[in-house]
């Protein structure tokens, strides 16, 4: 199918939703997260999801790019990690953090990475509107150029619910708390 017609797309979304390894997977569009999850003396079978992932998508014509896959541990720190899983003989990457889907997911679940990239970004936009605003530019064409809400609520139900600390709310806050 020729990049950037009309049945690219479709075609693409068929050809990845055959990919069926025996672990848990989340795909959207082109991204596919392989999730195992393990208890502490189990023995990880990643490393056959990932020759399955090969093998089906060799299978529908399409190639797994090594560069952009990575593995991650969540949880606590293991005395024995697993070995790392290779991918057609090359360790994959193993990372603390990564970024799916626009959230920066850390392997300790703590928001804070993500958190500072939203501010960061928020931030430059602001610098940004702060510059069109000395040039002279009106309110109006500014509000055309940069939209900043978005950037800071983006995927928010997700990061804010788990961040809260709970510990900190005098009594009587809880019911403020509960109508939010």
């Amino acid at each position: 199918m020729p990049q950037g017609s009309y049945l690219g797309p479709l075609t693409f979304v068929i050809l990845i939703d055959s990919l069926r390894p025996g672990c848990l997977t989340h795909k959207y569009v082109d991204d596919t997260t392989m999730t195992e999850i393990l208890s502490t003396p189990a023995v990880s079978s990643m490393q056959l999801f990932v020759d399955e992932l090969i093998q089906q998508a060799t299978e529908a014509g399409m190639i797994v790019n090594g560069r952009k896959t990575n593995e991650m541990l969540i949880g606590s720190v293991l005395k024995d990690p697993p070995l790392s899983v290779t991918l057609n003989g090359t360790p994959m990457e193993r990372v603390n953090t990564f970024k799916l889907l626009g959230v920066h997911v850390a392997n300790d679940l703590k928001w804070t990475r993500h958190v500072n990239a939203i501010l960061s970004k928020a931030s430059s936009r602001l610098n940004f509107l702060k510059q069109l605003k000395r040039a002279g530019v009106g309110r109006d064409d500014m509000l055309c150029f940069y939209v900043i809400r978005p950037v800071l609520e983006y995927a928010c139900p997700a990061w804010h619910s788990s961040s809260q600390n709970w510990s900190h709310y005098t009594e009587g806050d809880e019911d403020h708390l509960s109508r939010q």
